[in-house]
């Protein structure tokens, strides 16, 4: 490290545990500097674990003539995928096409049809639509991505849910991530790499000097306070980067930002298939339905302005009849608010760009740099599938601050357990089915998916289900839970289950407690430990 944390002195100091923050401890550890990183929760407890689950370029963005932002998304989408191939695998979405579709009038698109086809003003013609696609085909420069193509619906399988007088559709190709999982391993690759990473650790107060910042800490669970310093600040609160900003910081970002709702439901499995939808509104929506671990159907979002506390952020009985009205509208048998099994939603803190709604808010993100005293960067807006990049971006903000700091590296590095090409993902399932046999098929490739090509290291010399230790319920075992507290930070049964698992959807009330009390117990025994 260039400076080390002597004393409690950092070089860089994050406020913020959500997919923008762990990505700048990471990348700013990675280049040689000291780091801490705050957050006041779990890991990826808001916003970064209540995203549609993608990186995409966002094809609707297109109809904004927001190609920028497309084309950097775009590419980072493999960049992406290469370096967490386990956590990331490419998805198939179809887009079904009808000629009475009717779509959102306002957009700049919209708009340019309608002066020049006035009959055409709330409506794609096909050709519109192929072109849109082919567009989006060339601005990411495919390596590991099919391109685009024209369906027949009367034959092929991504017919099987939808209504009858959709006959032709259209499809294209993004990639699903495990959004926890991949805020999770980032800030584990950013504490191996030096960085200290504190969970359910709350800012209490942040002063500001010529040459640093005195920040003190509340442990949240065992409400122990410490005090540190840093050289530099980065504020990646999300939702509450404005409220930090004022509250905490005495600077003035509230205004920067548009927060915006967006909540998601789950149901049982809606069709067989493997691909996912991208369905149209004529109100300007998106709503996407995607095939979900294993056994399920995610179902959203919608996009509503926000007022009030993010983490009191729910899916309102209106938005589970908006959203299966929605799908009802395309799928042959109608979904109704009974089959909804979960639903979870997040506040995002978007650009405020003077929309006139949330949908047409801008998905671009700005790094704001205050140089008064001691540095601060805010991150403001932002999404997923650009988080590397932002904080890349940040980091090299910063660095002038920093004379020794290194050069940017993440784009070509694996995250924990990406040690592996995209094609070979069956392949490492299959070779952990050989090595553990006792393993069911769900079980191992569920690992994969989780672990990569360290689900060997997780479970160790196992040679029965037995040898992992106490068993949960759905396949969670003894082993795999103190891998999760030991290195990925997890301290809680919801930050295991519906964070760096979504097994809640399979484990009773009863089995949740039950891992809850006994992580507890856990806890407790190391506190005594180390206390001793």
């Amino acid at each position: 490290m260039l400076h080390p944390p002597e004393a409690n002195i950092y070089d860089v100091f994050v406020i913020g545990g959500g997919v923008n923050g762990c990505a700048a401890a990471r990348d700013a550890a990675g280049r040689g500097l000291s780091v801490c990183l705050a957050e006041m929760g779990d890991l990826a407890s808001a916003t970064s674990s209540a995203s549609t689950k993608l990186f995409h370029g966002g094809l609707r963005y297109l109809e904004y003539c927001e190609f920028r932002l497309v084309r950097e998304a775009l590419l980072e989408r493999e960049t992406l995928l290469r370096a967490m191939p386990h956590i990331s695998w490419p998805l198939r979405f179809v887009l079904p096409f009808h000629k009475d579709m009717r779509f959102d009038s306002k957009t700049p698109v919209s708009r340019l049809l309608g002066a020049a086809a006035p009959w055409l003003s709330d409506r794609r013609p096909a050709w519109l639509i192929r072109f849109g696609l082919i567009l989006y085909d060339a601005l990411g420069k495919r390596r590991e991505l099919p391109a685009s193509a024209s369906l027949d619906l009367a034959n092929d399988p991504a017919a099987e849910p939808l209504k009858p007088h959709f006959r032709r559709a259209f499809e294209y190709s993004d990639c699903w991530i495990d959004d926890s999982r991949l805020v999770a391993l980032t800030a584990r690759d950013a504490a191996e790499r030096g960085a200290s990473v504190l969970t359910h650790t709350k800012v209490i107060s942040a002063n500001r000097r010529s040459d640093h910042w005195a920040v003190k800490l509340k442990d949240m669970q065992t409400g122990a306070v410490r005090s540190l310093c840093a050289r530099s600040l980065i504020n990646a609160a999300g939702p509450w980067v404005g409220r930090v900003g004022k509250e905490y910081l005495q600077l003035d970002v509230q205004s920067e930002v548009r927060l915006v709702r967006g909540s998601h439901i789950v149901t049982k499995r809606l069709f067989s298939h493997d691909k996912a939808y991208f369905l149209q509104g004529a109100d300007g929506r998106i709503v996407f339905a995607i095939p979900y671990e294993t056994d399920f159907t995610l179902i959203g979002t919608t996009e509503i302005d926000y007022r009030g506390d993010p983490a009191d952020a729910t899916c309102t009985q209106e938005e589970r009849d908006y959203l299966c009205e929605f799908l009802s509208g395309y799928f042959k048998k109608p979904l109704c608010p009974e089959d909804i099994l979960w639903t979870f939603s997040g506040v995002r803190p978007l650009l405020c760009d003077k929309s006139s709604s949330a949908t047409a808010a801008t998905r671009d993100y700005d790094l704001a740099l205050d140089e008064h005293g001691a540095p601060c960067l805010n991150i403001l807006g932002g999404k997923i599938t650009t988080h590397r990049r932002c904080a890349e971006r940040a980091i090299d903000k910063l660095s002038k601050f920093f004379p020794a700091c290194g050069s940017p590296w993440t784009a070509a590095a694996a995250l924990p357990g990406g040690g592996f090409t995209v094609s070979e993902k069956a392949r490492v399932i299959s070779s952990l089915l050989e090595v553990y046999p006792f393993l069911e098929h769900f079980h191992a490739e569920r690992l994969v998916k989780a672990y990569g090509d360290e689900a060997p290291l997780l479970l160790g010399k196992a040679s029965s289900i037995s040898d992992l230790g106490r068993y949960f319920g759905a396949t969670l075992t003894e082993k795999e839970v103190i891998w999760m507290m030991e290195k990925e930070f997890a301290r809680t049964a919801g930050d295991i289950v519906w964070r760096r698992s979504k097994l809640g959807l399979r484990m009773n009330a009863g089995q949740i407690a039950e891992l809850d009390a006994w992580m507890a117990k856990q806890s407790l025994n190391s506190i005594r430990n180390t206390a001793a």
